[in-house]
């Protein structure tokens, strides 16, 4: 067997098209310009090239792009301040706080401090807990991105089995949550697997779909799996390859070689979930400024 590779660029391009299609008749009918702001603290190399990314998106989908950046050694309450003044800027309907912040800056204190309304990525309370219930709320970025590519793979998980390897607030848990939703696109049997799960193959041998973001090469290798099962990895990680010119070469938390001989469909890296990230705090930045031109009307 060959899997065939889930085109997560290809993916992004066709739904980025219909976000700026929504985003043009935003404008025409409402006169509103999403727009979406990003805080950057200090200037951490991988931080500064996603925040460009960002950027770049949002212009190309016709959003307004406002960039805030501060110095490393800002005071958590200056972050604060900068966080409420764009809440209360009727002009941006997303803000997002770039992370990791520098040492002695509270993530938590940070993203507590979004409003609701504009938390396009999906991380404060009020929304993960409203996730978690079922209700009407901006989803995650990168668990969304990767419910779509679970759907473009072809695979209908209602009453599948889902396996989940890793359990971080950012991927894991809100895969797992969004997975077992009585929704469309999910409704499956999530099982979810972490550090102190003594053997991980016991459960992703029986797996109708496994998204592995353990954030560690190899977690998932082809005799993990069972025939005909999907694989999402959400791994990027650098390793060591003296062929290439920067003597690294990236790679997913799966490998890729032996995964794809025995899997229907599998994610690449880079060019998988990656590119669905970025895509997805696109839409949920044109849905916020959608809500906004609701409530204004």
């Amino acid at each position: 067997m060959s899997a065939k590779t889930i085109d997560g660029k290809k993916l992004a391009e066709r739904t980025r098209a219909e976000i700026a299609a929504g985003v043009a008749a935003l404008k025409a009918e409402k006169g509103v310009t999403p727009g979406l702001a990003v805080i950057l603290v200090g200037n951490n190399p991988a931080s500064v090239s996603y925040v460009t990314a960002k950027e770049k998106a949002c212009r190309d989908a016709g959003m307004i792009s406002c960039e805030i950046r501060m110095p490393a050694d800002a005071a958590e309450d200056a972050v604060i301040d900068a966080v409420k003044s764009l809440n209360a800027d009727s002009t941006i309907h997303g803000i997002l706080v770039q992370l990791p912040l520098p040492k002695g800056i509270s993530e938590k204190r940070v993203i507590d401090a979004i409003s609701p309304e504009k938390d396009v990525d999906g991380f404060t309370p009020v929304n993960v807990g409203k996730m978690l219930i079922g209700e009407d709320c901006f989803l995650p970025c990168t668990p969304h991105g990767i419910l779509k590519l679970i759907e473009e793979s072809g695979l209908d998980v209602a009453g599948k089995h889902a396996v989940v390897i890793g359990r971080s607030n950012i991927v894991g848990k809100p895969v797992a949550a969004l997975l077992a939703r009585k929704a469309p696109h999910a409704n499956a049997t999530v099982t979810l697997c972490h550090t102190g799960t003594p053997d991980v193959s016991v459960y992703t041998r029986t797996a109708d779909v496994v998204v592995v973001a353990a954030g560690r090469p190899n977690t998932l290798t082809g005799d993990m799996i069972k025939p005909g099962a999907v694989v999402i990895d959400v791994g990027v990680n650098r390793v060591s390859d003296p062929t290439k010119p920067k003597g690294y070469r990236l790679c997913g938390d799966a490998d890729f070689a032996s995964c794809a001989e025995v899997a229907s469909a599998i994610t690449p890296v880079p060019g998988g979930v990656g590119p669905m990230t970025i895509t997805m705090l696109l839409w949920n930045t044109l849905e916020s400024a959608r809500r906004a031109a609701e409530g204004a009307a």
